[in-house]
C-alpha cells in the first residue's frame, strides 16, 4: 500500500475525529497538531512493521448549515 486516507471531521464534543476510508482505523484528539500524531501513530500499530503506507493523506471536512 502505497498511501492511506483519513476523513477529517470536528467532533460535536469538541476536538477532531479521524477514520482511515480503506482501513478499520479511527482516532481523535482535542487539536490539530495531536490528531495528527495520534494517526501517524495509529497507522503504526495497525500495520505490521515494514508494511506502512508512505504517505498519510488527511482530507478535512466542514459541515455548515445556512438558516434562513
Amino acid at each position: 500500500m502505497n498511501e492511506i486516507l483519513f476523513l477529517i471531521e470536528e467532533a460535536h464534543e469538541g476536538g477532531y475525529t479521524a477514520r482511515a476510508l480503506s482501513e478499520s482505523i479511527f482516532t481523535e484528539a482535542d487539536d490539530l497538531a495531536g490528531l495528527h500524531q495520534k494517526v501517524r501513530d495509529a497507522v503504526h500499530c495497525h500495520f505490521d512493521e515494514g508494511l506502512s503506507p508512505e504517505k498519510i493523506k488527511l482530507l478535512q471536512y466542514s459541515k455548515e448549515v445556512i438558516v434562513e
